[in-house]
C-alpha cells in the first residue's frame, strides 16, 4: 500500500528514509561522547603532575592515544551531524550546498589536525 496523495507520489514528495540513519549516528556518538569525555577526565584526574613531560608521556601510551583519537573522531562526527541538521532546516538554496560545503572542509581540516597532533605525539620521543 502506497502512501502519501497521489498528487505527491507524481511529484517524488515525501520523506527520504533518511532521518532514521542520522538520528541513530547522533545518539550513538553522543554517548560515545559521554563515555569517553569521562574517561579523559578522570585519566586527567588520576594524573600525578601535569607539567610538559608529565602530558607528554601519558599521551605517548597506545592506551591514551587510541581513545583520544577515538574521542577526536567522535565529537567532530558529531559536531558535523548536528551542524548539518541547523543547515539544512534554515539555509535554502546555494547557500545551503556552501554551507554544507564550507562545514565539510572545517571538520576534516580541524579533525585532521587533532589527531596528526596526537599521533606525532604519540610516535615521537622523549619531550625536549
Amino acid at each position: 500500500m502506497r502512501s502519501g496523495t497521489p498528487l505527491g507520489r507524481v511529484r517524488g514528495l515525501g520523506a527520504a528514509n533518511e532521518g532514521t540513519h542520522h538520528w541513530l549516528n547522533q545518539r550513538v556518538t553522543a554517548a560515545s561522547n559521554l563515555f569517553l569525555m569521562a574517561w579523559l577526565l578522570i585519566a586527567v584526574a588520576r594524573l600525578g603532575s601535569y607539567d610538559y613531560a608529565a602530558m607528554h608521556a601519558w599521551v605517548r601510551s597506545a592506551w591514551v592515544a587510541i581513545p583520544l583519537i577515538l574521542l577526536v573522531v567522535s565529537v567532530f562526527y558529531h559536531f558535523r551531524l548536528g551542524l548539518q541538521v541547523l543547515i539544512e532546516d534554515y539555509q535554502h538554496d546555494a547557500a545551503r550546498v556552501v554551507s554544507l560545503f564550507a562545514l565539510n572542509f572545517f571538520v576534516v581540516a580541524t579533525g585532521g589536525i587533532a589527531i596528526f597532533s596526537i599521533l606525532k605525539v604519540a610516535f615521537s620521543g622523549s619531550p625536549a
